[in-house]
């Protein structure tokens, strides 16, 4: 059989995509007070409904998870309702949406929750939080206990159904870029000593039980998982990232998900100790699911995985930042439109509803 072409349909599970190009999760920091989405982000995620599939920005399971101002949540009843306004304009733009799960674990800030961050052991993350007052060093974390890591997987499970009353086509578990499902994977932030550490097994348990928490909820062909073997965004590392991520996909294998996505080493993750990255063809081998990739993805490199098989299907970030229309600018070969870094987290319409789509 021929290789899919990026403009070719994709099967997600239960979720129909009519092309490859799918758009990434990304933080733009301009929910309401409260974590409420709001009609301008309505706006901006309608105007991207050609996506195959549009994955939402990373969106609070619990008020422990604040880690950057202005960013959403789904643990609040205002929240769930803000979200339906953005599915709402998706769906009526004939696009598809889920809704990526997220727990920060060590990266949020004491000065924003009020609290202690939790985390698998107390280990503070290198660098900086972002604080509504500016760059703070990051807190060591409290561990969690044994008895309240089920807390947690019952937070992703009401977020699970929340997504689900918001009308989303699904969820996904952001499991990736050093937030509290990877401090739980690898072994540079997990050092626990009981079934949720020492072994692969053990520290995939977390992972594994929310995904079948969100599950549970959506029944089968609704569920996502996203990881970063090599990424080291947040001050993270792991022994043996082949062995840790290749557990993790394995166990995931059995449930049944919509898809497995992998976001893969960039420059910056080079620089900071990724010294032999996994690549993305290496996780084909351990799950049946739809495979989608991530990471400064062009057009070309795009048509190249999805042609040798290692992938079905590209998730692209800031391209669709600056395009609403990425997936028609691709096919037609048109110019692309460059993103402004300065306004990815500003506040307002200025560099998130005002780029333009071709005539």
């Amino acid at each position: 059989m021929p290789a899919p072409d990026l403009f070719s349909p994709v099967q997600l599970g239960l979720i129909h995509a009519p092309n490859r190009a799918l758009m990434a999760p990304m933080t733009r920091c301009r929910a309401s007070t409260g974590g409420v989405p709001n009609p301008l982000n309505a706006a901006y995620y309608a105007q991207r409904a050609s996506a195959g599939l549009i994955i939402s920005e990373a969106t609070m399971v619990s008020p422990l998870s604040l880690a950057y101002p202005n960013i959403p949540g789904i643990f609040t009843t205002a929240q769930t309702d803000g979200w339906r306004l953005v599915t709402d304009a998706v769906h009526r733009a004939g696009g598809r949406i889920v809704n990526q799960l997220w727990h920060a674990g060590r990266t949020a800030h004491p000065d924003a929750i009020a609290a202690s961050p939790v985390a698998p052991s107390p280990i503070a993350a290198k660098g900086n939080a972002s604080t509504a007052d500016g760059p703070k060093p990051h807190a060591t974390p409290r561990a969690l206990e044994t008895g309240e890591v089920p807390l947690i997987v019952e937070q992703f499970r009401a977020a699970a159904l929340n997504a689900k009353l918001a009308g989303f086509d699904g969820v996904e578990l952001h499991a990736a870029n050093g937030y509290l499902l990877d401090q739980f994977l690898r072994d540079g932030t997990n050092r626990r000593t009981d079934s949720f550490g020492g072994t692969a097994h053990n520290r995939a348990r977390l992972v594994l039980q929310a995904a079948q928490a969100a599950v549970d909820v959506w029944g089968p062909g609704r569920v996502g998982v996203r990881f970063s073997p090599s990424g080291t965004f947040n001050d993270m590392s792991d022994s043996d990232p082949r062995a840790t991520f290749s557990t993790a996909v394995t166990l995931l294998d059995a449930l049944p998900l919509a898809y497995v996505h992998i976001y893969e080493a960039d420059s910056a993750d080079i620089r900071h100790g990724a010294t032999d990255p996994v690549p993305v063809g290496y996780f084909r081998q351990f799950t049946r699911h739809v495979l989608v990739v991530n990471g400064q993805y062009t057009l070309d490199r795009a048509r190249d995985v999805l042609g040798r098989g290692h992938a079905d299907a590209v998730a692209f970030g800031k391209p669709f930042i600056a395009n609403p229309d990425l997936p028609r600018r691709l096919q037609a070969g048109a110019p692309l439109n460059t993103p402004n870094p300065e306004t990815f987290y500003a506040v307002g319409a200025v560099g998130y509803t005002d780029y333009p789509a071709l005539p």
